[in-house]
This record gives structure tokens, C-alpha cells and sequence, in this order.
């Protein structure tokens, strides 16, 4: 395996996950870049996308941990950019058009009904009336952006509420979200699983656990990675659903409800820190390793 190639990699400067398969990259290659979307520049003209002075296009690979810290439409403009470096022939982990593909909830979602994957019962509409009959319908709604992660900016509505509340409530998410995407709340028992994927194959779970009162499990709220052995029904159901998509490292978010387990979504860039407190995988050494593989197999 080349040890002299130069692969940087995308994230958010300090946080753990990138900076731990940032410490992987340089720890096979000695070369170490992480490098912050918001100070990426593309020169159209010369074709250079260029960040504190390194041309992106004249790496060998970019590993793509993080596009931005929150989600959203201008999430997809930073990915499009680096469609210029890999038509230059950098490799893009994931390629470009697969991240694209699950950055929008409702492109991920649509995506896994189209090819039967179960899921919670959803409806996408921007009519307010049609909203209200959709929580009264559910019992229990959970209005989602279409850009967002770790649960954030979501809205638990109970049906239960005076229709005055509820009309309240929708008229409120839909101020910000103009496409409301709506999720019947189902029994998660406390806990949802992720499943980790590398280049397709089955790493292991990971399950995150509520530690508190809050409606979800994210870490976000509270709740903690614990250790789960997965029934192959679950492990073959999440193979399916990240197959659709072509990533080289992926999570699976799972839940195991009354009818049988469900998906909810495909992770873009999938979770290191679950997988290493979870179920011990140490997923950044091991995706570098498949990275720097990769790289070297197509220069051959």
C-alpha cells in the first residue's frame, strides 16, 4: 500500500470524529488535512478548488467526515463542488452522488419506499389542513426538516392536543419548513440501532440507548451508545436499504417496533463514535485502510 499519498479530509476542524480519521490518515500516509467546507473557494475558470493554498484537485482522495455541522440546501452546493475535483480524477469518499442522494431526508426516504424497504408511516405535503388530518391520523406526529441532523428541529405533535395547539404547532414548523415531511411516532422501546457498513460489508451495531424522558434517543438528547447483537433479519433489512446507495462508509438507522423492524434513514456519512463505544470497531482505521486501497488499486 502507497504511503505517500495525499488524502485529505473534509470535515469540521476539532471535533473528534474528524480529527480521528484525520490522525489515521497521517498515521498511514504522514500527510494530515483537514479542511473546513466554508473555506473552500471553486475557481470555474481555471478549474482549481482551492483551500489555504493546496488545490483539492491535485490530492489523491478526499474523505468526506463531515460537509457541514448542520444541514441544508447550501449543505448540497458544498457537495457539488467537489464534483469538479472528481471529475479530475480525485476519488471522492463517498463519491459525490451518493452523499448527494441522502443529504435530503426526502430523497433518502423516497428512495427506500421505492424499493419496499419498510419505514414508518410518512406523509410529505405543504398543506396546513392536510397536516392537522395527518396528526389526527397518526395519533402522534413527528414533523422533520428535510435537512437536519441528530433530531435537530423536529416537532413531536400529540393529537391529543385542542386543534387550536395543533393548528399552532404546524403553522409554526411550517413557517420554517415549508415542505412539511411527517412521521407517524412509533413504540422505539427506548432505543434505536445503527448498523455500520464499510464498502457494503456488515461491521457491527451499535444501539443507542434514551437516558432520559425525551421522545428520541439521539446523543444529542441525552442518550448513550451501548453494545447490540442485531437478528439477521435486521443485519440482511440494512443491507438491503444502504445497498441502494453506493457509499464507502455508512450507518443504517434501524428501530425494532410491534410491526417488525423498520428504517428510518441512510446516514450520508455514517458514525465513528458510535461504532468505537458501541460495538469497539474502530471505523476510522479501518475506512483509511479501504480508502488508501482504493486510491492505489485504481493507479495500478
Amino acid at each position: 500500500m502507497s504511503n505517500d499519498l495525499k488524502v485529505g479530509v473534509i470535515g469540521i476542524p476539532g471535533k473528534w470524529s474528524t480529527e480521528t480519521l484525520a490522525d489515521a490518515v497521517q498515521a498511514k500516509t504522514g500527510y494530515r488535512l483537514v479542511i473546513d467546507m466554508s473555506e473552500v473557494t471553486l475557481d470555474l475558470t481555471r478549474m482549481q478548488l482551492m483551500y489555504r493554498g493546496t488545490n483539492l484537485c491535485e490530492l489523491d482522495g478526499l474523505i468526506v467526515k463531515k460537509i457541514s455541522a448542520e444541514y441544508s440546501p447550501s449543505t448540497l452546493d458544498r457537495l457539488e463542488m467537489l464534483r469538479v475535483a472528481e471529475q479530475q480524477g480525485v476519488r471522492v469518499f463517498s463519491r459525490v452522488e451518493s452523499m448527494l442522494r441522502l443529504i435530503d431526508r426526502l430523497s433518502c426516504t423516497i428512495t427506500l419506499k421505492n424499493a419496499g424497504i419498510p419505514m414508518p408511516n410518512t406523509c410529505i405535503t405543504e398543506d396546513v389542513e392536510q397536516a392537522i388530518n395527518t396528526v389526527k391520523q397518526y395519533g402522534e406526529a413527528v414533523f422533520k426538516p428535510l435537512f437536519s441532523t441528530k433530531a435537530r428541529g423536529m416537532t413531536l405533535i400529540n393529537a391529543k392536543q385542542a386543534d387550536s395547539q395543533i393548528r399552532q404547532q404546524v403553522s409554526d414548523f411550517k413557517q420554517v419548513n415549508p415542505v412539511m415531511y411527517i412521521q407517524q411516532k412509533l413504540n422505539l422501546s427506548g432505543q434505536d440501532l445503527g448498523l455500520v457498513f464499510l464498502a457494503g460489508n456488515y461491521l457491527g451495531t451499535y444501539a443507542r440507548v434514551s437516558q432520559s424522558d425525551a421522545w428520541n434517543t439521539t446523543i444529542h438528547s441525552g442518550g448513550r451508545y451501548a453494545a447490540f447483537e442485531p437478528s439477521s433479519e435486521i443485519i440482511e433489512l440494512a443491507t438491503q436499504a444502504q445497498s441502494l446507495f453506493n457509499m464507502d462508509f455508512t450507518t443504517v438507522d434501524v428501530a425494532i417496533t410491534d410491526n417488525g423492524p423498520i428504517v428510518f434513514e441512510v446516514s450520508a456519512f455514517g458514525g465513528f463514535r458510535g461504532a468505537k463505544e458501541g460495538c469497539e470497531v474502530d471505523a476510522a482505521a479501518l475506512y483509511v485502510e479501504h480508502v488508501l486501497e482504493t486510491i492505489d488499486s485504481h493507479d495500478e
